[in-house]
């Protein structure tokens, strides 16, 4: 964790853990007893993947498995990683930031 604060705080990021996303995976062979809860918001039935990669494509966590049928935040709640933080189970990331002081890191994330 402390190569991942020093390499976003140069990138002009201070206390930036990693970018979260998620992605849908195309599930082709889907039993058809599951298409229900599996079905994507487009064609055909996916399973989801979280994960939080640094600038490098360096994926330091993965939550798989996800049925489709859910959004990004229904995938947020019940993730791992966002449990440990509201948990307050991460270790304490401190930083400054438009001369406010932060005890937490945080996640980029898109418009989830």
């Amino acid at each position: 964790m402390i190569r991942l604060l020093a390499m976003n705080k140069a990138r002009g990021f201070p206390g930036m853990l990693g970018s979260i996303d998620c992605m849908h995976w195309s599930w082709k062979n889907c039993p058809k007893v599951c298409h229900g809860q599996f079905h994507g918001q487009k064609k055909g039935s996916t399973i989801i993947l979280e994960a939080v990669a640094d600038q490098e494509t360096w994926i330091w966590h993965a939550f798989f498995g996800m049925p489709g049928s859910l959004n990004d935040i229904n995938v947020v709640n019940r993730s791992p990683l966002m449990n440990k933080i509201a948990n307050g189970e991460l270790p304490p990331v401190q930083f400054v930031a438009n001369g406010r002081t932060y005890n937490y890191g945080y996640y980029l994330a898109d418009g989830i």
